[in-house]
């Protein structure tokens, strides 16, 4: 599966922000999605992710209240809608798809991952 990440920016402190990321050539169904993000420097850390039907979402403590992931299955595209951004948001941000049978399952761990998107930079300065 193909997966193309947009809507990265720079905002200020405070603002909203929504990713998108579309994905092809796949039953898009069958996969858990997850958003990441990645500093230079450090490691690349899970933001949210969501189960195969959108039931079951997990979040990261530094988002948790602020982020919300969504997927929509017969678009094919899995959001993160971002608001009350701050400074330390700043990073490049991935999508993800992992293979799961687990129709509740939610992927936690960034080698569970089967397919990446090219990432998209996201800059909030305060």
């Amino acid at each position: 599966v193909q997966l193309q990440a947009s809507g990265g920016g720079s905002v200020q402190a405070g603002d909203s922000l929504k990713l998108s990321c579309a994905a092809s050539g796949g039953i898009f169904s069958t996969y858990a999605m997850g958003w990441f993000r990645q500093v230079p420097g450090k490691e690349r850390e899970l933001v949210a992710g969501i189960n195969r039907f959108g039931g079951f979402k997990s979040y990261a403590d530094s988002v948790s209240g602020r982020f919300t992931i969504s997927r929509d299955n017969v678009k094919n595209t899995v959001s993160l809608q971002m608001n009350s951004l701050k400074s330390e948001d700043t990073a490049v941000y991935y999508c993800a798809a992992g293979t799961t049978y687990g129709s509740n399952t939610i992927l936690k761990v960034d080698r569970e991952y089967d397919y990446w998107g090219q990432g998209t930079l996201v800059t909030v300065s305060s």
